[in-house]
């Protein structure tokens, strides 16, 4: 298959996957439920579209539902995922499982390797489900940007024991404009006129600048600002509304909450403000950490926070809120016992939500921590980028892992954007930040990586695969920022 052919094979769903080192053959496993009995005992998960209402206006979503009507997926911990994924959304796409760990083959990143589902095609997906945890699901391409994206929780026996309510929360910024023409006006293509935009040409840039290296000047001279956010949204979604008009939830007075709070957002970071509620954040990603008391908590693009809030005995409402970084945008639900008097919010705070950093990386541990042992392999990363050429880039090693090698990656930001660096197909330790090793450290699947900073990270090579090392920015990873982690033989 020719180069341009396989990108346009890509471009079939808007998909946004860079090029490798190594081409690989298609593979050889069927891709395509032709028989609808082959998937008759698993769970049906429908891609369909729907109609929201967003500040008085009627906007046009995908969803991922349940036969009930359920949006996303509920399951129980080390057992079966067993999912017939059903596609009437129209479209050819394809579902990630944020946080699970499958075979590679049913990753979901499209041509890597699997294909796009196709309109009006199931596909199944079997796998173990893992220990549990908060996580999410999302197409690999910018159809997430119009709401593709759903939670994906994986409870575990003593979660169903445990007498607290759940409260799931899954973020997400909002645009009327088409995600096409939201990056075409970010690299500065003429889009508002009806231009057509030419993919080919944006994929074969993002192709042709993986593992590239180049730095930009701005990052190179550190006298830029940082830069925190580059699209400025129509709204900002909490279960898919506004404050507007927010999701009330009730609880007991008096009550334990388990907030499963999940950033689904493409391109904006928050901060979690519980309010006068001191909460317990007692895991990230999924992975437990030793709990950490606090009332605001950040959470990056594909992070998840899971916070316990013990609720006074009164019969007031309390508002959870996501507070947009470096503006006054915000977003959330209200927790509301019997007799409480739910007040209007406003969308907009009196400040700007905090900027997004590494104080809280630094303070967690992990309570399950990768086993000790030296790495088999050192790689070094650097990010490049800036807003000008709007061009975001992974430079540096290639990465190459053989099965069972404890591998290290230190990732160094030289760009003036944070990148919320999302690694496929594994858990990872965060090990050190800027040079300074940390003492069991968090288990993630996604970690910020702020300007001019480095992190580092551990794993255990234990999927054989070609894993994505990604931004989860969407429009800096359509923009080139993404890498493979490619497993040998």
């Amino acid at each position: 298959m020719k180069r341009r052919q396989f990108l346009g094979r890509l471009l079939s769903g808007a998909t946004l996957i860079g090029s490798a080192p190594v081409w690989l053959p298609a593979p050889a496993w069927p891709q395509r439920a032709t028989d609808p009995s082959s998937h008759a005992d698993a769970l049906p998960l429908t891609i369909s579209t729907r109609v929201i209402e967003v500040k008085g206006k009627a906007a046009n979503v995908f969803g991922l539902v349940q036969p009930n009507g359920r949006h996303g997926l509920t399951l129980d911990a080390n057992g079966q995922f067993d999912v017939a994924l059903g596609n009437e959304g129209g479209e050819p796409t394809l579902m990630h499982w944020h946080g699970l760990t499958p075979p590679w083959e049913l990753d979901g990143v499209p041509d890597n390797p699997a294909a796009l589902l196709t309109p009006g095609e199931t596909r199944r997906y079997t796998f173990p489900a893992g220990q549990g945890g908060t996580h999410w699901m999302h197409a690999h391409t910018l159809q997430e940007q119009n709401l593709l994206a759903a939670p994906l929780i994986i409870r575990t026996a003593e979660e169903l024991k445990r007498d607290e309510q759940e409260v799931v929360i899954l973020l997400h910024d909002f645009s009327f404009t088409p995600a096409e023409e939201l990056l075409a006006n970010l690299k500065g293509a003429a889009a508002k006129g009806g231009m057509p935009i030419d993919h080919g040409s944006m994929m074969q840039g993002m192709a042709d600048g993986m593992h590239a290296g180049h730095m930009s000047g701005a990052a190179m001279s550190g006298m830029a600002a940082m830069d925190l956010n580059d699209i400025e949204y129509d709204a900002y979604l909490a279960n898919d509304r506004t404050l507007d008009d927010p999701e009330v939830v009730a609880v007991e007075s008096g009550g334990r909450v388990r907030l499963r709070i999940i950033n689904g957002a493409t391109a904006t970071a928050f901060t979690i403000d519980t309010g006068p509620i001191v909460g317990q954040l007692i895991a990230v990603d999924g992975q437990a950490i030793q709990p950490i008391a606090g009332n605001r908590f950040p959470i990056s693009m594909g992070q998840r926070l899971d916070i316990r809030l013990q609720l006074p005995k009164t019969a007031e409402a309390h508002p959870v809120l996501a507070l947009r970084e470096g503006s006054n945008e915000r977003t959330g639900v209200i927790l509301a016992p019997p007799g409480a008097t739910v007040s209007r919010l406003a969308s907009q705070g009196e400040g700007a939500g905090p900027v997004v950093g590494l104080e809280l990386e630094r303070s967690l541990t992990a309570v399950a921590t990768l086993p000790r042992r030296p790495a088999d392999q050192r790689f070094a990363l650097t990010l490049t980028g800036d807003m000008a050429g709007y061009d975001w880039q992974i430079g540096g090693d290639a990465l190459s892992a053989k099965q069972g090698d404890r591998i290290e990656v230190v990732m160094q930001n030289m760009s003036m954007m944070a990148h919320p660096m999302h690694l496929h197909g594994h858990h990872f330790q965060v090990i050190g930040i800027d040079g300074l090793p940390l003492r069991g450290g968090a288990v993630r699947d996604t970690v910020v990586v702020p300007p001019m900073t480095s992190v580092a990270i551990a794993f255990d090579a234990n999927n054989p695969g070609r894993w994505p090392l990604h931004c989860h920015h969407l429009y800096h990873m359509a923009s080139g920022m993404m890498s493979f982690v490619s497993y040998r033989n």
